[in-house]
This record gives structure tokens, sequence and C-alpha cells, in this order.
């Protein structure tokens, strides 16, 4: 073959191998690019479902429900936080049109609307609304779905579509409403409320007060607004206040409560409770505080006039026996007392024929003129009281004590030589002066001491002619509260005690039903004394149980010598002299002995508050009423624990205190008192007897409120038997 020939044919080899390799390296470059391309759309498949992951991993925990919408109104995906939130199943939901999903919802007015314009595409500077879902079934309630729509871009070659989110808010509205409602209650609370009220903030400054409170300032509620509570406050009240609010903000008390005073407007002070408690935020550090201002000027002036009328005698003002031995021993107490200080004892004479012969009024007239003559006499140099009846006793005390004391006592018998009016008569009254100085012997024993000095020189004056004044000295001897223990039990041995009856009557026609005992004492040298006077010390004498039973022996024999009448006579008996057998066996022995009707005798319980149910006094009271004697409850009305022996007691029949008695008819809360008291002892079917009765009006006022029995002046006195 010719070698020319074959060179063409290389040529075209050496092109068909250079055309396979290319065309192998094609196929090589192409394989390559198919498996890149493989690889990225595995790693974009990767991609995708880890981000669906994520995506379904976090609609699990939040509380927002997602629905991705076409711009043609289309579902394209639904999470399952927001098919939970519309009611919806999820899978039957996705590819819907928005408009046919099944839902029933309503707007903020709760009128209906489609869901294709409640959860459509709305434009982007818009609010997010709020509709409502409301579920299937009859009496469901919506539940409140905030909405809010965000277009999403528009991906190369995708359509557009538009993100929805949902969240219930039904229980955030819930709360929103109840705490709105509660802000409201409690401002219109605040508002009305009839005692001042204000939120204070930890300043102690008033951010909101009420109008009761500004009314109780005098002034307006805006106007308390910046103030701070203690500049409304009284300065001397301040100390206290700020203490009790250091005390609150540092967590040792919630709440505290003060009584102080406060400075209206006017510059009047008024005394309030101001009742403060610490409201906290939520985190627990004090956030402010509510203060409620209670008026307590009526209260503060009750507890006072309380004070005063324990300190006080209630006729004529003076002070009593307890203000007279805290104001003697004062004196005592201070540097110069032997100098500065004396006693004046005064005694009436006549003041029994004043009383039995004009009445009980007169009587009291007398004394409240007494004290008047006695309060001119003594100035400003002492101190005047009343210890009971017509007994006076005046504290001097002045530079010149000896001096001053004659001065008084001259001048006491100078006021009364002019003639007393007593209603329409004019009458004269003398009195008996006993006068003691403060020596070193009488003060080393006290006000007690020292006022039985005055009282035997007063003794002493009216032993000798009466109308007149004596001096202690050491020869009259003392008559303390052991010399009236002495002279009381021998009193007792000695039969100088008697008994004096004062009438009970019918209130329908006035006849006499029967009487009450009372015991006085038939004294060698003071005379007739009435049990103020000493009944106080018979227990402290040991004497209280033998005084009962004397008393209640005279009162049989009493019984026995008048006949079985159909009358009867009242004793009264106190707590301290029942308990042993003693008094309730002696009674009965008494009855049986002398013959008496056992109903003739009736006891008369007094110091019920000293009585405890299931003790032996009530074994006695049993004992006494099984054998028929009657019990009644004296002092009726007086406490809110009598009310309660009606039940525990075998209680007969009550006695209205003579306190009320005396307020009517005038005093409408007394005649109250009167009616539903009659009331209540009538409906438990008791008998029902009032006191202290001195002027017609008050009888025919007690007989129409439903009281049967009735004793005091208008019917007469007590008086001796015969």
């Amino acid at each position: 073959m010719d070698l020319g020939s074959l060179a063409p044919l290389g040529a075209v080899s050496t092109v068909i191998a250079v055309v396979a390799l290319v065309a192998l390296v094609a196929v090589l470059v192409l394989l390559h690019r198919e498996r890149a391309q493989r690889r990225r759309a595995s790693g974009l498949l990767t991609t995708a479902q880890e981000l669906r992951r994520r995506y379904d991993a976090l609609q699990s925990v939040t509380r927002e429900g997602v629905l991705v919408q076409s711009t043609s109104g289309h579902v394209l995906d639904l999470s399952e936080r927001a098919a939970e939130i519309l009611g919806l199943d999820r899978q039957a939901a996705v590819g819907r049109r928005v408009a046919d999903l099944p839902l029933v919802l309503v707007d903020e007015r709760g009128l209906a609307t489609s869901a294709a314009l409640a959860l459509g595409p709305r434009p982007a500077d818009d609010d997010p609304r709020v509709v409502g879902v409301v579920p299937p079934g009859p009496g469901a309630r919506p539940r409140l779905v905030q909405v809010a729509t965000l277009p999403l871009p528009e991906a190369e070659g995708a359509p557009s579509a538009v993100l929805t989110t949902l969240v219930d808010v039904t229980l955030r509205r819930e709360v929103e409403a109840a705490l709105s409602r509660s802000e409201t209650q409690f401002r219109v609370a605040m508002e009305n409320a009839p005692i001042g009220m204000a939120l204070v903030d930890l300043d102690w400054r008033v951010a909101e007060a009420n109008v009761a409170l500004a009314e109780l300032l005098g002034t307006h509620a805006a106007a308390l607004r910046g103030y701070r509570v203690d500049e409304l406050t009284a300065p001397e009240d301040r100390a206290a206040q700020r203490l009790q609010l250091d005390r609150l903000l540092s967590g040792e008390q919630h709440r505290f409560s003060l009584e102080m005073r406060c400075r209206r407007a006017d510059g009047q002070l008024v005394w309030v409770v101001l009742d403060a408690a610490l409201v906290r935020a939520p985190d627990g550090r004090p956030d402010r505080v509510v203060v409620q201002v209670r008026d307590a000027t009526e209260s503060r002036l009750q507890a006072e006039m309380l004070t005063h009328r324990a300190m006080h005698d209630p006729l004529t003002g003076l002070a009593n026996r307890t203000l007279l031995q805290e104001v003697l021993q004062a004196a005592l107490e201070q540097p110069g007392a032997l100098h500065r200080t004396a006693v004046l004892a005064c005694d009436l004479d006549g003041f029994k024929e004043v009383n039995d012969r004009y009445g009980h009024a007169a009587g009291d007239a007398l004394l409240v003129h007494v004290a008047g003559v006695l309060r001119a006499a003594t100035g400003s140099s002492g101190t005047v009281a009343r210890l009971g009846g017509d007994e006076f006793v005046v504290v001097v005390q002045d530079e010149d004590a000896a001096k001053a004391v004659f001065d008084v006592a001259n001048q006491i018998h100078g006021g009364l030589r002019e003639p007393v009016r007593l209603g329409r008569r004019r009458t004269r009254v003398a009195a008996s002066v006993g006068v003691a100085l403060a020596d070193a012997s009488l003060v080393e024993g006290g006000a007690p001491t020292l006022l039985a000095a005055a009282d035997a020189a007063l003794y002493r004056a009216k032993g000798a002619g009466r109308g007149r004044t004596e001096v202690y000295d050491p020869s009259m001897g003392l008559s303390t509260a052991t010399t009236t223990h002495r002279e009381l039990v021998r009193a007792v041995e000695e039969d100088q005690l008697v008994v004096h009856y004062q009438p009970i009557v019918d209130l329908s026609d006035g006849h006499v039903v029967g009487y009450e005992a009372l015991v006085r004492w038939q004294h060698p040298h003071r005379g007739l004394l009435l049990p103020g006077a000493f009944l106080p010390h018979a227990q402290e004498a040991g004497v209280s149980v033998a005084l009962a039973q004397l008393v209640a022996t005279r009162v049989v024999e009493f019984l026995a010598r008048t006949g079985d009448d159909g009358r009867w006579v009242s004793v009264n008996v106190s707590a301290d002299q029942l308990g042993d057998g003693e008094l309730a066996t002696r009674l009965l022995a008494e009855l049986s002995r002398h013959r008496v009707a056992p109903g003739r005798l009736v006891l008369e319980l007094t110091e019920s508050s000293l009585v405890a149910a299931g003790t032996r006094i009530r074994h006695e009271l049993t004992q006494l009423s099984a054998a028929g004697v009657p019990i009644l409850l004296d002092d009726f009305g007086t406490g809110v624990s009598p009310l309660s022996y009606l039940r525990d007691l075998p209680v007969a029949g009550v006695k209205l205190d003579m306190s009320f008695t005396s307020g009517i008819p005038h005093d409408p809360t007394a005649g109250r008192v009167v009616r539903a008291l009659g009331a209540l002892a009538r409906e438990l079917a008791m008998v029902t007897i009032a006191e202290g009765i001195e002027h017609e009006e008050q009888a025919v006022h007690l007989r129409r409120s439903g009281w049967r029995y009735g004793q005091g002046w208008l019917y007469g006195a007590a008086q001796p038997q015969d």
C-alpha cells in the first residue's frame, strides 16, 4: 500500500480520537453537573425539611396560630394552633377557600361577619382587630381572637401570599374586664362611701380622696390631692402617726388604726379614727396605702362623758368619792402638803325631814342648791365632792390652807342662810362642818385617814348643836374603814339595823300589791344611815350573809303579823350572799316556822353580773324557786349579760332600772327601751315592775308600755313597818 495514501487515514483517526475525547469530557462534565444539581436539590430538600420541622416545632409551642392564604383566598397552610383557635380540622381546611370555611364569626360589636372579611387581607397600616369565633352548640360563648395580617414578599416564579396570625385573647379580655369592673366598683364605692377614704402614695401624700373625707375636713376632694396626711393632722398627733407609718412600710405590720385629731379647713379640730392598709405591687413591693377616716368626735365625746360620769355625781355634777380620793392623795404627795392641804366635811341638818315632807324631787333640788353654794364658797382653791345623800367634802389646796378652809366654812354657812325656794315653798337649811388640817400623823395615813379625821370633826359638830364648824383633834378618834367595819359588826349584833318598806302598786288602779324591804342603819352617833353609807362595807366586814339573814327574818315576821292579805314583800339579795346554802336554808326555815306562804316572800337578785350558770348560786335559786319563792331580776336592762339570765336562771319577773324610768316620757330613746324591755318580759310571761316613778306622766307611759306594777316617790317613800 502506498504510504502516501495512509497519511490521510491517520489524520482522520486522530480527529476521531479527539472528537471522542471531547465527547467523553463533555459527558463527564454533564454527569458532574447533574450530580452537583442532585446534591444541591438534596441539600435544599433537607434544608426545607429542617425548616418545616422547625416551623412545626415553633407552632407547637407558640400561643399564636398561623394561617397562610393565597391572594385568591385559598388556605395554603394552617397551623395546629390556628386550627384549634378557629375550631377547624387542619387537613380539611388546607386548599379550601377561606370564605368557605365552616366558621361563625362576629365583630367587636357582636354583629355577624364573613370569614373572608374577618381573616382576609387588610391594609398594612391597619391595627390588629378582634373577632369572635362562636363555637357550635346552644349557649356557647364566643372565643375572642386577635387577627393581624402581613403580606408575604413575592418569590420568583411563585404567587404572592398573605400571612395571618391568630391570638386567643379571651382570657386576657376577661381579666381586663374584671379589672376594669373592680376598678370601677372600687371608685364607685370610694366616691359613695359614707366614711372618708383616700388613696395615699408611699410619701404619705393624698392621690385620691372621696367626698366624705372632704366634707369631714370642710373642703373639696380635689383640694386634698397632693397634701401629706400629716399636714392635715394636729401637730401633737404627728409623731405617733409617723411611727405607725414607718412600721407599716418596713413590713412590721400590714395595717394600723390610730385615734387622732385632724384640722379642718376652718381651723377646727375633729377627732377621727384613721385606718391604714398597705397595698403591694405584684412583685411584693409596697405600692400604695388605702386610708379610711371615721369621724370619732361623737364617740370621743361619749367616752369623755362616761369618764366624767364615772368620776362625778350625776345629780350635782360634783366630784364623786373616787375622784375625791385621787385628788386628795395627789395633793398629799406634793411638796409642802402639810401647809397647803385641808379637808372640810359637810352634812346638811334636817335633810331627811325635807325629803319626807316635800318629796324626793324637792330633796334633789335642795342638794343641787347646796352644791352651788359649796362651789361658790370654794372658788378656785379646792375640789368639791358629793359622797352620797347629803354628805359633801371639800379638799382645800392653798398656800395657807388653814386660813382658806375656815374662809370656805364661813362662806358655806353664810350661803345657806338664804331661804331656798323648793317649788312654791321657801325653806331654810343649815349644815354641820368638820375640818381636818393636814399634819404629819394624818398625812402619813394618806387620803382615807385625813377624810376620817374630817368625818370625826363633823360628828362632833352635829352632836354639839349642828349648824356649826368643828376642827379635828386627836381626842375625837378616827372613823376609818376598820372602825366602820367594827361598828357594822356591832350593829348586826346589837340590832341597830331596821327595815323600811316602800309600797309597790298596780299601775292600772294604784292599789298596793306589795312592798320592797329596804334596810337602814340607826347609827348611835350618825343617825339614820341609808344603804349606800354602809352596804359597800358589809362584805369586807364579813357580815353580808348575816345582814341578809337578819333582813329576811324581819320580813317574814312582818308578813306573819300582817296576815295573808295577798300582798308580798321583796328582799334584795346579792351574789355574795348566796352560794353556801345558809341563806336559802334560813329563808325556808323562817317561812315554815311562821307559816307564811312562800309566794309572799320575793327575792330581788342584784349584782346579777356576778352570777354564773351552773354554780352553787344557781342551785340555791333553783331550790328557792322550787319551794315557791319567786325570783326577780333587779336592775333589768342595765347590761347585756343579765338578759341571758332570763334563760339560764329560774327568774319569775323583772324590775326595770330607775335610770330608764327617769328618762320618760321626754327622752324618746328611753321610751323605746322601756317598751322593748316590757315586750321581752311579757313574751316570757314574767312579772314586770318599774321603779323610780316620781310623776304621773311616767306611770301612764309605763302602763301603756305594758309594765304592770310600779314603785317610787309618787306612791310613797320607804317607811318603818308601823
